[in-house]
């Protein structure tokens, strides 16, 4: 449908995640009239969930809690009436070190850590302790990682806790990554969790609600395939839903993406934004009639060989009795969008994994598994190295009245739910809601 004869709309917003939603939420309570286009069948982006059951909870197709310093997302759980659901609890967080679970997250078990002489664990503390103690990552610009954590908390502690985990996660890149998403990793997290019983799907449910009562419109199932300006200063949109103009268009997809669907950028924009890497996420969600891992609710995976980083069994912090029995455990991922794994069958990749799962707990059987899920999501986890910093873009482009708005720009953080919803309220402030 051409709408040019019709005037020009409001606000288009690409992307329904928690950024995109929250967005829309506030400028349509201000009175702007706003339209979502998602191309997925729920909102939600990357905390997006899918039933358990069929009339069952939510539960998120990559694993989500929040921490006590995530503010913004607090608020909004608040704001929007579901502060009755949130859950805190301290569940058993642990590393795999040479096959045995080990509690790091606190400064007792630091201190007690069997696989470390006294003063290596002394070193490891004093080097968290500064990590917290930092207000901001300013001083640690310039360093990576793996430079600046063997320097402070020693070569032993490196090798043994750290270099471990960032190989896993990143891979080639382990090297590479700058020592402030280090910082962002100690300093703004939490032992106490907190999770929205019922599921983070209910936060995204009631935005879309709130957009829709507020005269704003979201729609799934809705690619965009280009944004041009027009001589008017109008944007013109064409999707699968049609050919629409805009008086003003925030995309807070990847900004690959968004480089892709407005060919009108200049190139030396694209030159210094079209930049960097990105893995994409993988989980594999198995529904066990049995716990696994017993009482660890977070296990990262620090030994070799293992096809997955993390096991996360989920009900060891929220009971299975609220999924009718159903013990759930994820094995995620973080891998390059054309990895095998992104494709692959769940039951393919439980064959694969089933091994693992033995080693992890030696009566594992697959006659364990009641229900399995597999879930891919691309440009999910942003590769922070020392040139990150220089190549986010400002939420204004070249292009008058196209904004972006996205996780390359929570900077030192990589991703979450309130660093989503707190650049959306920074935004919309900036956009007059």
């Amino acid at each position: 449908m051409d709408m040019a004869s019709a005037g020009t709309a409001g606000t288009a917003i690409l992307g329904g995640g928690a950024l995109g939603l929250t967005l829309a939420y506030r400028l349509a309570r201000a009175g702007e009239r706003v339209v979502v286009m998602e191309r997925e069948p729920v909102v939600g982006g990357l905390a997006a969930g899918f039933r358990v059951g069929e009339d069952g909870p939510w539960l998120e197709k990559f694993y989500h809690h929040l921490f006590r310093t995530d503010t913004d997302a607090i608020a909004l759980i608040r704001e929007l009436g579901l502060a009755d659901k949130l859950y805190w609890g301290t569940p058993n967080t642990s590393l795999l070190i040479g096959g045995t679970p080990y509690r790091l997250d606190g400064p007792l078990p630091v201190l007690t850590f069997p696989r470390l002489p006294i003063h290596d664990r002394l070193r490891l503390a004093f080097g968290l302790a500064v990590l917290k103690a930092l207000p901001t990552p300013d001083l640690l610009e310039g360093r990576t990682a793996a430079d600046w954590l063997p320097r402070w908390m020693g070569r032993r502690a490196y090798e043994t806790v750290w270099e471990p985990q960032l190989r896993g996660k990143f891979g080639a890149y382990a090297g590479e990554i700058a020592a402030p998403w280090m910082w962002g990793r100690i300093h703004c997290r939490t032992s106490s969790l907190g999770y929205l019983r019922g599921g983070f799907q209910q936060i995204y449910e009631a935005l879309a609600a709130g957009i829709a009562a507020h005269d704003g419109a979201v729609r799934l199932g809705t690619a965009v395939e280009s944004i041009r300006p027009e001589a008017d200063g109008a944007l013109r949109v064409v999707s699968s839903a049609g050919d629409e103009r805009y008086g003003r268009v925030v995309s807070t997809l990847a900004p690959r993406l968004t480089l892709r669907l407005a060919p009108d950028l200049p190139e030396s924009y694209r030159a210094r934004y079209e930049w960097g890497a990105a893995f994409g996420a993988h989980c594999l969600i198995l529904a066990l009639d049995r716990p696994l891992l017993k009482d660890v609710y977070w296990l990262s995976i620090t030994d070799p060989d293992y096809p997955f980083l993390a096991a996360v069994e989920h009900t060891n912090y929220i009971p299975a009795s609220e999924y009718g029995g159903r013990h759930l455990l994820y094995l995620g991922n973080y891998l390059p969008m054309d990895h095998p794994t992104m494709t692959a069958t769940p039951d393919a990749l439980l064959a694969r994994y089933s091994p693992h799962l033995r080693r992890l707990n030696p009566a594992f059987s697959r006659e364990w598994v009641r229900e399995c899920w597999g879930f891919a999501a691309p440009f999910a986890q942003p590769i922070v190295t020392l040139d990150y910093k220089r190549h986010i873009p400002p939420h204004e482009t070249p292009i008058p009245n196209l904004y972006v708005a996205n996780m390359f720009q929570v900077y030192p953080q990589d991703r979450g739910q309130n660093y989503s919803i707190q650049l959306a309220n920074t935004l919309a402030a900036r956009l007059g809601a």
